[in-house]
This record gives structure tokens, C-alpha cells and sequence, in this order.
């Protein structure tokens, strides 16, 4: 039961990091929210260092490294998804293709989930249609704003979940740790590229310290439940995140879907619970 717990507190923490870093990002250019609640992300984690002690392992710091990449690609595409989309349809998307990757990775490597499981697996891809289907016309579209990142980072932070559950279950946060040391160079490196300053305006640094802490706790709390639990059952957990994105769009910036993709949202809710069962 600690698993559980420790991956719906996962779920709320990324939920409400990515509706905060949405707000940001329609505000500065995603590559700066991304880099600067990065940096903010690492200053929470070298404070939580002591309070999770663990032994080194030469193999978690290279986990790490890929992870971070991984975690990079995901998170820069996610917000410049949520910078162009709204968040009611980018974060069901992004959520349902990344709790599917740590499935197909089982079955790769030799698991048999249950019928429910692979229920579960095709109502996310039902519910990555039914999200797309554009509201004035009522047809499906692969173009509504911000779907094809949110693609991506689903895909991207899928493998994050798997790389991240490859760690020694006695080695503390190190495999956080080397995550940093690849993703904040990564993505200020893309930054750069596309010619944006790397330190936001004052009137943001709380929101996007707020933004990082967010994510790094929810990185934190999904490890532990990972090492605690099974692994599957923490990603797709911890992969309800959207509920509390959902939530706090419709109550902040007063979104509203179309009925198709209220069924949409049910059914990435519905998947996720059945590849959790």
C-alpha cells in the first residue's frame, strides 16, 4: 500500500508541476521555463540527498545519464506542448502513451500482463483519438495544437519511468542525481540554440521554483514507490497526472472540453486504472 500512496502523491505532484510550467511557458519560451525549473528541481534534490541515503553503483550513474536525456526530451516537449495546447487534452495524451511504455517494455522483456492490462493499454490509444477530435468541426485531428509534441513526450517519459526503475533499490537518489548532471546541460544547450536568455524575468522565479520543486518531488516519490512496489504499477499510477492538471485548468483558467473528450479524458483514467489492476 506505500507504493500506491507514494505513486498518487507522484501523480498529483507532476499534475500540478505541468499545469504551473504551462502557465510559465505561455509567458516565456518553453526552453526557459524547462532549463530554469530544472535548475530549481536540482537545489530540492541536493537538500533531499542526506534524508535518502544509499550505497554508489557504477551502473545507476549511467541509468542516470540516459534517464536525464530521456527525462530532457519529455519535459521540453511537454511544456512546449502545453505552451500551443490546452492542458485538458495535452496531459491525458502525454500520460496514456507514457504508462503503455512501461507495458511493452514487460512484455519485451519476458512479463505477461493480464487481460486487463492490455484492456487498459487499448482504451489509452482509444482515448489519444477521442482527445484529438477537434471541437468545431467534431472531426479527429492529428493537428490539434500541441498533439504531436504531447506524443513525444509521452513516449519520452515512458522510457524515463522504465530507466529510472532500473536502479539499485539501496542507492538512494544517486540515479536523480546523474539525471541532472544530462538533462539541465541538454536542454540549456537547446536553449541557447534557439537564441533565448537563460534567466527568466523576477516577477516568474516563484513560479518557476515552485515548477521545479514540483517536478523533482514527483521524481522522488515515484523512485521510492518503484523500489517499494512493482514497478508497473507505480509508472501507471504515478501516470494519472493529468487528473490534477485537468482539475486545476478547468478551475483556474475555466477550460472546457467538448463531450467526446470528457470520454477521451474517461478513458485514459479508465486505461491507466485497468493497467494498474
Amino acid at each position: 500500500m506505500a507504493g500506491i500512496g507514494l505513486a498518487l502523491l507522484a501523480a498529483v505532484s507532476y499534475g500540478s508541476a505541468d499545469f504551473l510550467g504551462g502557465i510559465a511557458s505561455r509567458r516565456l519560451p518553453a526552453a526557459v521555463v524547462v532549463v530554469s525549473s530544472q535548475v530549481a528541481g536540482l537545489a530540492l534534490l541536493v537538500a533531499l540527498l542526506p534524508l535518502v541515503p544509499g550505497h554508489f553503483h557504477a551502473s545507476d550513474l549511467g541509468w542516470g545519464l540516459a534517464a536525464g536525456v530521456f527525462g530532457a526530451v519529455g519535459i521540453g516537449a511537454l511544456y512546449a506542448a502545453l505552451a500551443v495546447g490546452r492542458m485538458g487534452l495535452v496531459s491525458p495524451v502525454t500520460a496514456v502513451v507514457g504508462a503503455s511504455v512501461p507495458v511493452v517494455w514487460g512484455l519485451l522483456s519476458g512479463e505477461r500482463p493480464g487481460a486487463a492490462a492490455l484492456l487498459g493499454v487499448g482504451l489509452a490509444f482509444i482515448a489519444v483519438v477521442l482527445v484529438s477530435t477537434n471541437v468545431e468541426t467534431g472531426r479527429i485531428s492529428p493537428r490539434e495544437p500541441g498533439i504531436g509534441l504531447a506524443l513525444v513526450s509521452g513516449l519520452a517519459i515512458g522510457l524515463l519511468y522504465v530507466l529510472l526503475a532500473q536502479a539499485h533499490r539501496d542507492s538512494g537518489l544517486t540515479i536523480l542525481a546523474a539525471g541532472r548532471l544530462s538533462s539541465i546541460p541538454l536542454l540549456a544547450a537547446w536553449a541557447l540554440a534557439k537564441g533565448e536568455r537563460l534567466f527568466p524575468p523576477r516577477s516568474l522565479w516563484g513560479t518557476l521554483a515552485l515548477t521545479g520543486g514540483l517536478d523533482m518531488g514527483a521524481n522522488v516519490l515515484y523512485v521510492l514507490s518503484a523500489r517499494v512496489g512493482l514497478v508497473s504499477i507505480a509508472a501507471v499510477l504515478t501516470s494519472l497526472y493529468p487528473a490534477a492538471t485537468v482539475f486545476l485548468a478547468r478551475v483556474v483558467l475555466g477550460e472546457r472540453l467538448s463531450a467526446v473528450q470528457w470520454a477521451g479524458v474517461g478513458c485514459a483514467a479508465a486505461g491507466v486504472a485497468l493497467i494498474a489492476v
